[in-house]
């Protein structure tokens, strides 16, 4: 049981894009909720277990994915305003 709680805290750690999925939602421009939109990424991380070079490339994927830019610049960062473990939101805009 300690073993299994042990692997399954690693997860909590990893950062993430801060994007929800609006089920049964037909409008493209409501299909998705939270902070994040298609052209600005919004990921939540923690500074002190997760370097800037892997949430940047996260954003840059983002980016590219959603066909609205080859690379993410940093605009914004806040505090305490994701997860308890992931504190810190770090906002990107897509730049072709």
């Amino acid at each position: 049981l300690m073993l299994a709680c042990l692997v399954s805290s690693c997860s909590l750690f990893q950062p993430f894009v801060d994007r929800r999925r609006n089920a049964g939602e037909k409008d493209m421009n409501k299909l998705y909720v939270g902070r994040s939109k298609t052209d600005e990424p919004a990921i939540c991380y923690n500074i002190l277990t997760t370097n800037y070079a892997e949430v940047k490339k996260m954003a840059d994927e983002e980016c590219i994915k959603h066909k609205t830019g080859t690379h993410a610049v940093p605009f914004k960062q806040t505090q305490f305003t994701c997860r308890l473990l992931l504190p810190t939101h770090i906002y990107f805009k897509c730049e072709k």
